[in-house]
C-alpha cells in the first residue's frame, strides 16, 4: 500500500535544511534515484522532484508544470525551477549537516548542489515578522485530503505536489511601520494572533482566505523561517493535491484579478519559485514505480 512521505503530515521540526539540486549529467539520473530512495525515509528527509528531471528521464508526471513566472502590479515574480528539492528535518544541526553530506555525495554523480538554506521554529511557531504562521492551516483529516493525492488517481496514490518559495523579509522597514500598520498588512493583531474584521481588502488574510475561492483553495503550509547572517525570511513551502489552490491564492496576491495587492509585498518579496512531485512511500522506501524505475 502506498502512503504519503510521513514529514508532509507530521508537525514542523525544530530545525530545517533545504537543498535544492540541478541535473549534470542525466546518464546517471535513474541511479542516482535509485540509491536516493534507499536513504530517504519521507520522514527525516522528505523529496520532490522537477520537471526537468522527469523530463530527462522521459517521465511525464500529471500535473507537474512549469512554475508560473506572474506578474502584478508594480511586482514581477521569479521562477526558478531545479531538478530536484529535499527537505531535511531533525533537531540536530550536526546532524542535519553530516546527512546533507551524504546525501549530495550520493547524488553526485548527476546533480549539482545549487542552494542549502537552514531554517528554524521561531518564537513557537512564528515567522521572523513576529506573526503565527499558518493559522488557517487544514488540520487532521482535511490535512490529508488538501495535500495528498487520494484513491481516486491510483498511479499517483499517496504523492503529493509542493510549491517552494524563499522570501526575503525587509526587517529594518518592517520595524519602522507602526504597530497598527503592521497588524493590518497581515489582516491580525500580533499580541493574540486574533483576525480583525475591519481589516482592509489588501490585508493578507483576506487575500488568502481558502474558503473565499471557488473551488476553496486549500494547502498545507509547512514554512519555516531562515537566516543567513542578518538577513532572513520565510521558506514558504506549501503542499497540496495540484497547484491550482497554490496560484489561486498567488494571483489573488498579486491583485491580477481586482489590482489590490498583498499587503505583505510592503516588506518581503519572494527570491525563487519551484514546483516539485513529491513521490510516495511503498514498503519504507520512495516509491519510484511511477517513473519506471
Amino acid at each position: 500500500m502506498k502512503t504519503p512521505q510521513p514529514g508532509i503530515l507530521l508537525p514542523l521540526p525544530p530545525l530545517a535544511r533545504y537543498l535544492t539540486f540541478l541535473l549534470d549529467d542525466a546518464e546517471h539520473a535513474a541511479g542516482c534515484l535509485r540509491a536516493l530512495a534507499e536513504v530517504a525515509d519521507g520522514e527525516r528527509t522528505v523529496v520532490g522532484l522537477g520537471r526537468s528531471l522527469l523530463s530527462a528521464l522521459a517521465v511525464e508526471i500529471g500535473g507537474l508544470r512549469p512554475f508560473p513566472a506572474l506578474a502584478g502590479p508594480g511586482l514581477e515574480l521569479p521562477a526558478t525551477p531545479a531538478a530536484l528539492w529535499i527537505w531535511l528535518r531533525g533537531d540536530d544541526r550536526g546532524e542535519i549537516l553530516q546527512r546533507a553530506r551524504r546525501i549530495e555525495r550520493i547524488l553526485a554523480p548527476a546533480f549539482c548542489l545549487e542552494e542549502t538554506r537552514d531554517a528554524f521554529q521561531y518564537d513557537g511557531g512564528r515567522d521572523l515578522s513576529g506573526y503565527e504562521d499558518g493559522t488557517e492551516n487544514p488540520v487532521g483529516d482535511a490535512a490529508m485530503d488538501a495535500a495528498i493525492v487520494g484513491l481516486d488517481c491510483p498511479q499517483l496514490a499517496g504523492s503529493s505536489f509542493v510549491a517552494v518559495q524563499r522570501w526575503l523579509h525587509d526587517l529594518a522597514r518592517f520595524e519602522r511601520m507602526p504597530a497598527d500598520d503592521r497588524d493590518l498588512c497581515v489582516g491580525r493583531r500580533r499580541q493574540d494572533n486574533e483576525e480583525i474584521d475591519d481589516a482592509p481588502a489588501s490585508a493578507h488574510v483576506k487575500r488568502t482566505a481558502q474558503e473565499s475561492f471557488t473551488p476553496p483553495a486549500f494547502i498545507l503550509r509547512r514554512s519555516m523561517p531562515w537566516a543567513a547572517g542578518n538577513r532572513g525570511g520565510l521558506m514558504f513551502v506549501a503542499f497540496a493535491t495540484s497547484f491550482d489552490p497554490f496560484e489561486a491564492q498567488l494571483r489573488r496576491m498579486l491583485g491580477i484579478e481586482d489590482a489590490i495587492v498583498d499587503a505583505l509585498f510592503r516588506f518581503t518579496r519572494p527570491q525563487t519559485g519551484a514546483y516539485f512531485w513529491c513521490p510516495a512511500m511503498h514498503a519504507g522506501r520512495l516509491d519510484l514505480s511511477p517513473l519506471r524505475l
